[in-house]
């Protein structure tokens, strides 16, 4: 028998079967030259067991050959299975790659993609959510500028998974065409629907009318998302509500928040955290979201109007007193208590009644998704 080099990846039990055959000897043959039993020799040759260097000695002895050719063999076969393994990221590795990407646990739970015990689907099927091609290519990158805690430049992977989301949603709903003087034209409806909570139902096929797709899409753990102006293309505006806040002043404000985004053509914008948990504190924010909250908060209070009613009445302040100044101004009392939390004129916890939820109102009348819908 000549000496021979194991092509690469190939086990030198592949090479005792060879010999096996080509001798027309059997597994109990060369198991009883070697003095070992027939278990063992199938083990080295199902490649379960690896060549000691008593069983290459005794290999030498069967073929003809030295003993340092079957623990070459050896040696050279477990190296390539070392490379293999160095090359090729383990599933827990794969595993946590996919999840710098998207958080794919909560996209399983929410029915956005499907679950696999296969790790090659399951990367697969979050690839294509995320419209990639390749674990290891860059996701799409996406312009906005936010009100958040965090870094403005920073999209968390749930955060990008959320918008992703959403613009799929956002792609079934029909609408008008749109123009800046549609959305324009819309705006006095808007101001006769801020006046009851039940309004707010005829808020998405309003907006449609005037082309812009609303939608509502619950958020992901961790995103402190409120609100997001997206655009399908260049004439196909988007806005998205978590309603994480189901009140009637934070539906009215963050909507209103994202139409001025929208005519004031700032792009893909993410807002996120625009009412602090606890303090409602509004942070510093970029020029786009400052422009964007001023025009918010104007369009549904008249803020000299409101500066003198705090005047007259802070610090102590009445519900009739409010009542009386939302009725005058044709807007729910709930959003004058959530413009005078913002300016710190009222805590949290003040006039909590108020303070409407409106999910269970406009989740009937717009696309909506979460919530277990």
């Amino acid at each position: 028998m000549s000496e021979r080099i194991a092509a690469e990846g190939f086990p030198p039990g592949e090479f005792i079967a060879e010999e096996l055959e080509e001798r027309g000897w059997s597994q109990a043959d060369l198991a009883e030259i070697l003095g070992k039993t027939p278990a063992m020799v199938n083990q080295i040759i199902k490649v379960k067991r690896r060549i000691t260097p008593e069983v290459a000695e005794g290999l030498a002895a069967a073929f003809s050959t030295s003993a340092e050719y079957w623990t070459n063999l050896e040696t050279s076969y477990q190296y390539w299975l070392l490379r293999r393994g160095q090359r090729r990221p383990s599933i827990a590795q794969r595993k946590a790659k996919i999840m710098t990407l998207a958080p794919y646990r909560e996209l399983i739970r929410r029915g956005w993609i499907e679950g696999s015990n296969n790790i090659e689907v399951l990367e697969g099927n979050v690839l294509a959510f995320l419209g990639m091609t390749a674990l290891d290519n860059e996701p799409e990158a996406i312009r906005h500028v936010a009100r958040k805690s965090t870094d403005y430049a920073d999209v968390s992977p749930a955060l990008r998974a959320w918008l992703c989301r959403a613009r799929l949603v956002a792609q079934g709903v029909q609408v008008q065409h749109f123009s800046a003087a549609s959305l324009k034209d819309a705006l006095a409806n808007l101001r006769v629907l801020r006046r009851d909570r039940e309004h707010v139902r005829v808020v998405p096929a309003l907006l449609a009318d005037a082309g812009v797709r609303l939608v509502v899409v619950e958020h992901l753990s961790g995103t402190k998302v409120d609100g997001a102006c997206l655009w399908l293309d260049d004439g196909s505006p988007v806005i998205v509500l978590s309603l994480r806040y189901d009140r009637i002043d934070s539906f009215w404000h963050t909507l209103m928040h994202e139409i001025g985004h929208i005519l004031n053509g700032d792009g893909e914008i993410v807002d996120s955290n625009l009412l602090d948990d606890d303090a409602m504190a509004v942070v510093d924010n970029p020029e786009a979201e400052i422009k964007a909250d001023a025009y918010a908060v104007d369009f549904l209070v008249p803020q000299d109007d409101l500066q003198r009613f705090i005047g007259n009445h802070s610090p102590l302040y009445y519900e009739r007193d409010i009542q009386g100044f939302s009725l005058l101004h044709k807007v729910h009392p709930g959003v004058v208590v959530g413009q005078l939390q913002l300016r710190h004129e009222l805590t949290y916890y003040q006039f909590r009644a108020m303070l409407e939820r409106v999910r269970h109102i406009i989740t009937d009348s717009a696309v909506t998704d979460g919530w277990a819908r």
